[in-house]
């Protein structure tokens, strides 16, 4: 599955480098790439489970790569486990199901009650983020951070982020970040765009770890997650 696809010009920029500033969040980067690598495997025999569950349960491949903006404009594709689905069967097998939500017309925030999760197992992977945990290959890939605002979709960016847009793509996309750690589900697209560019605005080492330190015990208690 490639992700190296050409950048969308209208959020294409140029990054001010500082040199001693740019090695710093390098070795960081690398940091985070082991990181992600070890956790990626350790949680393997977890993410088999759950993929086998989802196949019995839903009939589907079991994970989705979304299209979404990277760093600087660049196209990703984001991997997630599936936890929505109707009663129809794919009528085509795979492992994974490429989604492009360039049409989607409607973003509004999460609800608790969404139809289309329909099982109690797909409530309990959302709730835990076990369904995020394939985002650790974009991690190990350099697509994502473990740190930074989270991966959108182009229109989300353009409806919600405007004229910020550059700003928001000058950081690496997140699996968490200010806003996951400060309400997650609960915060409109209003709130998580001024969290967002308040952690890029203020970034640093001392606000990257407390991020990391709370991520922890936010995922574990599953707080304001569905």
């Amino acid at each position: 599955m490639s992700t190296r696809e050409a950048p969308l010009n209208e959020f294409a920029m140029e990054q001010p480098i500082v040199p001693a500033e740019l090695l710093f969040w390098r070795v960081i980067g690398c940091v985070e790439r082991v990181f992600a690598a070890s956790l990626l495997t350790l949680t393997v025999p977890l993410l088999f489970g759950a993929a086998l569950i989802v196949v019995v349960l839903s009939r589907r491949p079991p994970l989705i790569a979304h299209k979404r903006v990277g760093q600087h404009g660049r196209t990703i594709w984001v991997l997630k486990l599936r936890t929505m689905w109707d009663d129809v069967s794919s009528p085509r097998w795979r492992i994974i199901e490429r989604i492009s939500t360039d049409n989607l017309t409607a973003f509004g925030p999460k609800s608790a009650q969404d139809p289309r999760v329909s099982s109690r197992f797909a409530v309990l992977c959302r709730r835990y983020s076990i369904d995020e945990l394939p985002q650790l290959w974009s991690v190990v890939r350099g697509d994502m951070a473990l740190i930074g605002p989270r991966p959108l979709t182009a229109r989300e960016i353009q409806l919600h982020y405007t004229t910020h847009a550059i700003e928001l793509l000058s950081k690496k996309p997140g699996i968490t970040g200010l806003w996951q750690i400060s309400g997650r589900s609960l915060l409109s697209y209003h709130q998580r765009r001024r969290l967002d560019l308040f952690m890029i605005r203020r970034w640093c080492f001392s606000l990257y770890l407390r991020i990391f330190l709370i991520t922890i015990p936010s995922v574990l208690t599953g707080k304001n997650a569905w």
